[in-house]
């Protein structure tokens, strides 16, 4: 029970920090199709005194990707019901040019207001309109939910890898004898500290297949029985088989690192 207890002491906070790696690689996959979709629902409003080109459009500002002129011959007839065609043809005559400006990413709110003077610049612009308000309360929001998971990854990795030394110090007590006769007859500190990570590569591969397994699980299971559409639409982006090779990597890296720090601050096995 005691070996089992030992292992699961260093399975489960080295599992946290991958979990935490996973779900950030995750989060950025899936929030990239629902930043591209705020994007793409997210246009700017340009009036002009004449017929402006795309080309004319991007030498002014180069996040501008895309312009969709609006008819003006549709916005004549909703105004001018009911009169004469000579009255309509003036109207249409003095009437601006209207654009639905997109962009190639999702904006802050400053770089928006850098277009928008941009685009004033230009005599052939009369108007600009942001929509502002709305773009940032949903960009603040986006930011800040991001922000909070970084956050909590980072420090849940910390606690987290505090456990794996203090763990992997108890190892090192335990394994003293060995290490100490080896160091005595001249071992180089790789070949001493061997048996370390011989233990510690194996809970790591351990917890590597575990992370993946329970990840494998919410792809091809609880995704398609959570009925939450950001999921449901990017199932693929939940994992991928790269992310197994990536997760060992860290695990790899975490042990190296725990276990050099554990001898390293010793300077070698003491009495």
């Amino acid at each position: 029970m005691k070996y089992i207890r030992n292992h699961l002491m260093f399975i489960l906070p080295l599992m946290a920090i991958l979990l935490g790696i996973e779900f950030l690689l995750v989060f950025e996959r899936t929030t990239d199709t629902y930043e591209k979709g705020l994007k793409d629902g997210y246009s700017m409003f340009v009036v002009t005194k004449e017929p402006v080109e795309l080309s004319k459009f991007q030498t002014l500002n180069e996040h501008i990707s895309a312009s969709k002129p609006i008819k003006r011959e549709n916005i004549v007839a909703e105004v001018t019901k009911g009169v004469s065609q000579s009255t309509s043809e003036e109207i249409l005559t003095a009437l601006p040019y209207f654009y639905n400006l997109s962009l190639d990413s999702y904006l802050h709110t400053s770089e928006l207001e850098k277009i928008k003077k941009n685009l004033l610049l230009d005599p052939k612009v009369k108007k600009v309109e942001t929509f502002g308000n709305s773009h940032q309360s949903n960009y603040k929001l986006f930011s800040f939910i991001k922000f909070t998971l970084k956050i909590f990854i980072v420090f849940m990795a910390v606690v987290s890898l505090f456990l794996i030394i203090n763990q992997m110090e108890i190892w090192k007590y335990a394994h003293k004898e060995r290490m100490q006769v080896m160091e005595i007859f001249g071992a180089p500190l790789m070949l001493r500290s061997g048996v370390l990570f011989k233990i510690a590569i194996i809970d790591a591969v351990v917890a590597t297949v575990l992370v993946s397994a329970l990840f494998f699980y919410f792809k091809f299971y609880w995704a398609t029985q959570s009925g939450i559409d950001i999921m449901v639409q990017n199932q693929e982006a939940l994992f991928k088989l790269a992310d197994i090779g990536l997760l060992l990597g860290f695990a790899f890296v975490i042990v190296i690192f725990a276990v050099y720090s554990v001898v390293f601050s010793a300077k070698g096995v003491q009495e």
